[in-house]
């Protein structure tokens, strides 16, 4: 399938000189001695099109790293937990998988420390309780630790809080998910994201970790401290490789616009249909008031979809002033974020290479730009 027609901005409702404020910004946060950010790439999409992607920076956080490669991939970061939860609901639609079974239904050792009432639903929308990261997190990364070992300390994690009563960031409840993916199609989660969804969409430069590309297309990224001067921080070998399923996905900025446009048409794209347009509506509208123990505020500022998040208006977890509560998406630590809005028939992508919670204010900044370049 081949990559979405290129467009000039006012050919498909855009305000080119809005998108140059962008452009412009990125540019210079990423240009000269100090820069605040490493590198970065921008691109916006609308009615089926694209207007070309725009790169800036270099290829690495290292002072003295190679300009930004055209062909550059980037660590999608926590972008990838919504296409290991499209791959669950892939099963749903199958009739593998039920959203409203106990997780313990299909994998049973999952009941260990009182999870017998978690429900596949609560690991889709963050309210199962489980921890976002293991407590031997860095220990296993210290002992480049398998997929396998980190799938265990799941499955074995102590809960925070009961399922369906609150509402708290979870990988571990996305590792998880992929766990039955795993279980249920007798595939890696790796080889299903790839036959399943990756090769019919004809998306040839993304992939669930990094094996099989040339490690030089990959845009390195800052990483937090605890990773300094490590073979386990999110440029070594040892991850790029891994794919974690809830942070691994490397992708370009073209490849990725693929997926973004299927979804805004129902979960079709060029003749190759991955979901029903009844599931996507389901995967991208809030389904927190559809969990009745949940606080009523949490229903309501912190909406969120089957892996999909939705615009939080008026709240810190905003990604932008002119983006209703309709838009969904996702961000990424390693400085990354994806939207996508339905009314307006359109989707960006800001891909970034800074640590997101140093400044998330950066990547706001540059969607309200973007934002009101829709006409």
């Amino acid at each position: 399938m081949p990559k979405l027609a290129q467009a000039h901005a006012h050919e498909i409702g855009l305000d080119a000189e809005r998108l140059n404020i962008a452009y412009r910004l990125l540019d210079e946060w990423t240009t000269g001695a100090g820069a605040p950010l490493p590198g970065g790439a921008i691109l916006v999409g609308r009615r089926g099109r694209v207007v070309a992607p725009r790169f800036f920076g270099r290829q690495g956080p290292e002072p003295n790293a190679e300009p930004i490669r055209r062909d550059g991939m980037f660590l999608m970061a926590s972008i990838t937990k919504p296409v290991t939860y499209m791959a669950a609901l892939m099963l749903v639609e199958r009739g593998l998988l039920n959203l409203s079974d106990p997780v313990m239904h299909y994998i049973p050792e999952f009941a260990a420390q009182h999870k017998e009432d978690t429900l596949v639903l609560h690991l889709f929308t963050h309210t199962s309780g489980m921890p976002d990261m293991l407590e031997d997190n860095a220990l296993l990364r210290r002992k480049h630790a398998p997929l396998e070992r980190f799938i265990k300390g799941a499955i074995a994690a102590t809960p925070l809080f009961p399922p369906g009563t609150n509402f708290s960031y979870q990988s571990m409840g996305t590792l998880v998910v992929a766990e039955l993916v795993q279980r249920l199609s007798g595939m890696s989660i790796h080889k299903f994201i790839q036959t399943e969804i990756l090769d019919p969409l004809g998306m040839t430069s993304t992939s669930l970790g990094s094996r099989g590309f040339d490690r030089a297309r990959l845009v390195r990224v800052e990483t937090p401290e605890y990773q300094a001067n490590s073979d386990f921080g999110w440029n070594s070998r040892y991850w790029q490789e891994f794919g974690a399923p809830w942070g691994g996905l490397f992708s370009t900025p073209e490849d990725f616009a693929v997926l973004c446009e299927m979804l805004l048409r129902g979960g079709e794209i060029g003749g190759v249909r991955l979901l029903s347009p009844g599931m996507v509506d389901m995967m991208t509208t809030n389904r927190l008031p559809d969990q009745p123990e949940l606080p009523d505020p949490l229903r309501r500022a912190q909406p969120w979809g089957l892996g999909w998040s939705l615009n939080h208006p008026g709240t810190a977890g905003s990604w932008g002033d002119a983006l209703g509560r309709h838009v969904f998406g996702h961000t990424g630590a390693t400085g990354t974020m994806c939207w996508l809005d339905r009314q307006r028939e359109g989707f960006c992508l800001l891909l970034t290479t800074g640590i997101r919670s140093k400044a998330p204010w950066r990547l706001v900044h540059l969607s309200n730009i973007i934002a009101s370049a829709f006409a």
